[in-house]
């Protein structure tokens, strides 16, 4: 989508609101112990995101696992986010507010996106307000983005309905946040 923008006018614009803006750092997580691994065997942590799940390439989520959750985990959520895109708060890539409260590996394109039907995994809407994984999409000339791959234990399974957006979850969240982890990836647009 931003792929066409001018390289002058991504270079223009101005740097998002950093990571203390991410969930991770907000009131629903506070707190909470960073107890949890998170990995991708795609990337590692701070490493640049492979082209193939980008918007430039098959526009399928990444593999991730997490490893750690507490055995009195009765849910998971996932959440991604770009705290460097041009906006007021971080571009939310995914939403995945219903995952099991335990340690597990989610395979590449296992989340719904424009590259693949993806499996039977609760989604909420991401900042293009659809319920799918939002590949990385950086502005040409913006410089490298970082994409916050974040995983929460909760010792509630959130009840939440339909495609929640970013501040229902985190609300629904707050104050059951038992454990959390953090992956980040990079990637720049050439």
């Amino acid at each position: 989508m931003l792929e066409k923008l001018p390289h002058g006018v991504g270079a223009a614009l101005g740097a998002g609101p950093g990571l203390e803006a991410i969930l991770y750092h907000q009131e629903a997580a506070a707190g909470a112990p960073e107890s949890l691994a998170v990995t991708s065997p795609a990337f590692s942590d701070g490493a640049a995101i492979p082209a193939r799940f980008t918007a430039d390439g098959d526009k399928l989520s990444p593999p991730l696992a997490w490893s750690g959750v507490p055995a009195e985990a009765k849910g998971v959520v996932l959440v991604i986010e770009d705290p460097d895109a041009p906006a007021p708060a971080p571009l939310v890539h995914t939403l995945a507010w219903a995952l099991q409260g335990h340690d597990e590996e989610l395979a590449e394109g296992a989340l719904k996106s424009p590259g693949s039907g993806g499996e039977a995994i609760s989604l909420g809407r991401n900042s293009f307000l659809s319920a799918q994984y939002l590949p990385p999409d950086p502005p040409p000339g913006h410089g490298p983005h970082r994409y916050c791959f974040q995983v929460f234990a909760l010792d509630k399974a959130l009840e939440l309905h339909g495609s929640p957006i970013r501040t229902q979850v985190g609300h629904a969240m707050k104050g059951h946040v038992i454990a959390r982890g953090l992956l980040v990836g990079t990637y720049e647009r050439p």
